[in-house]
């Protein structure tokens, strides 16, 4: 499924905060070199080489001062997918490009940015979460660890897609939703200042909502930078339009039933799901994490490319 990634190969994708890696490349880093970006001036020590002195304030001021400059590097970028029972949804469909779940829609999209990536030489690696961490690779660059990568994700979606003819036979088999210490993990665990691209539909339990902005905090401690892609069906998951007849809808991570009539619980179902998206968007602003709702049913290519031009360094 990944043999068009192709198309997006005229696009750029860089880190917008300092990072650190380990080959110069086309990003930011904290270390100063005499590289590419004029960074600031500093005073001339007696008996080194002369070659990067500004002669021109030398004739202005009659001082020495050498030209510092921003170090490029390239990036380090973890991909986390979040990979438990409710990223199936919708599961009426074999979760296509035309009409993804949200777990294929993630799968696509990590396998997008990789070949972004590679392209600039910068290193990534995969998690995938759910009530821990379940897969974590460290980051690499080079197109051979890059099919390793696109293999894992493909093995992912064939193991996730339902059967054919049997939409439901894996409801109440799936993973749950706990990846607050996955991502409290990873933070440690990525020692460098990183690119951490979270891929959720953040559909926690209340009791754990509190947890996972101190998990996204955390990240953001440790001098990461972040993107969170807010993964959802809009029109199921956030709006619930369903039919107005007796429904019956099954968790898809614990098989449990409900049987319900929508128009009775609607509103309220609506006002839940608003307040919770609203919250995770302030936290992300709060804590400067580059937040992107995501209605997978709108599309991919009417969802991702038009980020990708947006977050493009020239944009």
């Amino acid at each position: 499924m990944f043999e068009d990634l192709e198309r997006y190969k005229s696009l750029d994708f860089y880190a917008r905060q300092t990072v650190e890696g380990f080959i110069a490349g086309l990003h930011r880093s904290p270390f100063h070199g005499f590289s590419v970006e004029f960074a600031e001036h500093r005073q001339y020590a007696q008996g080194e080489s002369i070659r990067n002195i500004d002669w021109k304030l030398y004739g202005r001021t009659d001082k020495l001062f050498v030209k510092r400059f921003e170090e490029e590097t390239n990036l380090r970028c973890q991909l986390v997918i979040d990979h438990s029972g409710s990223m199936l949804l919708p599961t009426e469909r074999q979760g296509d490009l035309q009409h993804p779940n949200k777990l294929t829609f993630s799968c696509y999209a990590a396998a997008v940015l990789t070949e972004l990536l590679v392209r600039q030489r910068d290193a990534f690696g995969l998690s995938l979460v759910s009530e821990g961490i379940d897969l974590q690779t460290d980051c690499r660059s080079s197109r051979a660890f890059q099919q390793y990568i696109l293999q894992l994700l493909e093995t992912e979606l064939r193991v996730a897609a339902p059967t054919k003819g049997k939409t439901n036979d894996k409801i109440g088999t799936n993973r749950g939703t706990e990846i607050t210490e996955a991502l409290h993990l990873t933070a440690e665990r990525l020692h460098r200042r990183s690119m951490v691209v979270i891929f959720t539909d953040a559909l926690v339990k209340p009791s754990d909502r509190d947890p996972l902005m101190d998990a996204l905090r955390h990240l953001r401690h440790c001098k990461h930078e972040v993107l969170l892609f807010h993964t959802l069906h809009h029109a199921q998951e956030v709006e619930f339009n369903f039919s107005n007849r007796p429904t019956e809808f099954i968790d898809l991570e614990s098989g449990r039933h409900l049987k319900v009539m929508p128009s009775e619980v609607m509103e309220r179902y609506q006002d839940l799901m608003h307040q919770q998206t609203a919250d995770l968007k302030r936290h992300a602003i709060q804590y400067r994490i580059d937040y992107q709702p995501i209605d997978i049913g709108l599309g991919m290519n009417q969802v991702l490319l038009p980020y990708l031009l947006k977050r493009s360094k020239h944009q």
